[in-house]
């Protein structure tokens, strides 16, 4: 597990224009398996700690609606970044990517993250 997110992190890193951070999480217990940041101010352990709050309230509004959904992402722009969150497919884990918005292509971050989703749904 651990060789499958090492990967999935720098090629984040060294293939993502604009990367600032990620980190991977479970949605059950909160707890992150991995973390990395470019921005030593930035801490996504704990954004993606706050943004399991996001997760969490947005699955409680898909049951109380009675929606047969499921979340794939959950998009927040900033005035300088943004933050997605993609749920593994299972819907156990979920990725936290923050780029920067004048530098990252959206569509690219966002097939990125949905391929490694399925990854992480598989391999955790």
């Amino acid at each position: 597990m651990s060789d499958f997110l090492n990967t999935f992190v720098n090629d984040l890193k060294n293939n993502l224009s604009g990367f600032v951070a990620v980190a991977v999480t479970e949605v059950k217990t909160g707890m992150s398996y991995i973390s990395n940041t470019v921005d030593s101010n930035f801490d996504p352990e704990l954004a993606s700690a706050y943004n399991l709050e996001v997760v969490k309230a947005k699955l409680n509004a898909i049951r109380a609606l009675n929606l047969n959904e499921k979340i794939d992402d959950i998009l927040i722009t900033l005035s300088s970044q943004i933050h997605i969150i993609s749920l593994s497919n299972n819907g156990e884990y979920f990725i936290y990517l923050a780029v920067d918005s004048n530098k990252a292509n959206l569509g690219m971050a966002r097939a990125t993250l949905r391929r490694y989703a399925s990854d992480i749904a598989a391999k955790m």
